[in-house]
């Protein structure tokens, strides 16, 4: 008798990616980006298991968007007082807070639960191409398409 293989947290394997974002679209980036970090690309997925890798993902303010996203694509805020709602239009988000919009983009993509939680841990965004992880060894990974 076969059974299905289900993978053991402590049996986990982590790896480390680097994405280099010049030129690359917003969805298509965070839609890689959140498979590799949830671990789909893993041929010992579990859904109810955290298998996924880190993903560090560097030149966050050269992404792309398009069509006219960069003036109409709105992200919205709340402070949770009467008439605190803030609006930031896309064009300014990649100038002040590249990093915070590829991680909006790759946190959508993930589960809303406990697990997804610790999953949005495991993506780092930087501007330029500086980031502190050369001590892992991260791998290059070079998007589809």
């Amino acid at each position: 008798m076969r059974t299905t293989y289900m993978a053991k947290p402590n049996e986990v394997e982590r790896n480390w990616h680097i994405i280099d974002a010049e030129g690359k679209t917003l969805g298509r980036l965070a839609s890689e980006a959140a498979a590799l970090i949830r671990g789909k690309h893993k041929p010992q997925f579990t859904p109810h298991v955290d298998t996924g890798d880190f993903v560090v993902v560097i030149n966050a303010e050269k992404i792309v968007l398009t069509g006219k996203k960069m003036e109409n694509k709105k992200y919205y805020r709340h402070s949770m007082h009467p008439g605190g709602l803030k609006v930031t239009v896309a064009q300014d988000m990649v100038k002040n807070k590249p990093e915070r919009m590829l991680e909006l983009a790759v946190h959508g993509m993930l589960p809303k639960t406990r697990q997804g939680e610790k999953m949005k841990l495991r993506l780092k965004a930087y501007r330029g191409t500086e980031h502190p992880h050369a001590a892992q060894k991260p791998e290059v990974y070079e998007l589809r398409g």
